[in-house]
């Protein structure tokens, strides 16, 4: 079995696989104080949560945002596994040109969302005959800490995209400089004319959010010029895309299926 790892700035999403299958999934907050011993224990015990022993897992795949975690897991798998793991990075064979200025800048979490989506997730949305050109490009959405849209060329170039505030870290940062306003549930109220300050908040920040997501899919749309499906995932897209216009599906694991797939591309040689 495979097991990916997926360590953003709130969470680390975590999935086992058997061959493309996704098994299982968790989730443990992205504490930075952990040490290597720490984050070993804490993998075992959310294996045999799923009655998965150590020795199950043969290999391993990590994508991080956050460079001091990304050598504590490394340290922590070594620990846990006695392996190894794949760490994605922008110099890996990601299946994708990527046509930015500065590509070692670019968040590998957006660069394995937009492999996956090249690699499988448009198979059932027009694309053609395995390894042949995609009929349309994408424009993947991420709502987690922040709000990324990442745009991908018919022929496989991740060419840009756009990065804002996420939908909690601007409930935080309202919340933090406002005296008289406290956080609320990231849900949906009844109705966008809010009748309490919960209301009202809970109405900017969810129909606010998709309302900046349907305007900037509309934008990117136009400027990139070629047919494109928008697929969002993120932890928040439950609660965003339901409001949204534009956005075609949700693809909730669509990183780890991303790890999984560069994982696959990068090691049937060795």
């Amino acid at each position: 079995m495979l097991l990916a790892l997926d360590i953003g700035n709130t969470n680390i999403t975590l999935g086992v696989f058997a061959a493309e299958a996704l098994l299982h999934t968790f989730r443990a907050e992205s504490r930075r104080e952990r040490t290597p011993d720490e984050c070993a224990a804490l993998l075992v015990q959310l294996l045999a949560l799923r009655g998965i022993a150590p020795r199950a897992i043969s290999r391993a795949v990590l994508g991080s945002v956050v460079p001091k975690l990304t050598e504590t897991w490394v340290a922590a798998l070594g620990l846990a596994l006695g392996r190894e793991p794949l760490v994605v990075t922008h110099a890996l064979d990601l299946g994708i040109t990527i046509a930015v200025e500065q590509p070692e800048q670019v968040g590998v979490d957006r660069l394995i969302n937009v492999a996956a989506v090249r690699a499988s997730a448009l198979a059932d949305l027009g694309a053609p005959a395995a390894g042949a050109v995609l009929a349309q490009g994408a424009i993947v959405v991420d709502l987690g800490t922040a709000t990324t849209f990442d745009c991908l060329s018919p022929s496989g170039e991740f060419v840009g995209g756009v990065i804002a505030p996420g939908i909690a870290v601007g409930l935080e940062g309202l919340v933090s400089r406002a005296a008289q306003l406290r956080s609320v549930p990231l849900a949906a109220p009844e109705r966008a004319v809010g009748r309490s300050t919960t209301e009202c908040l809970q109405s900017g920040l969810v129909f606010g959010y998709a309302g900046l997501v349907d305007g900037l899919v509309e934008r990117l749309h136009a400027e990139l010029g070629f047919p494109c499906v928008a697929v969002a995932t993120g932890g928040l897209a439950g609660v965003v895309v339901p409001h949204t216009r534009t956005l075609q599906r949700i693809e909730p694991d669509l990183t780890l299926h991303g790890l999984r797939v560069l994982h696959e591309r990068n090691t049937r040689r060795s």
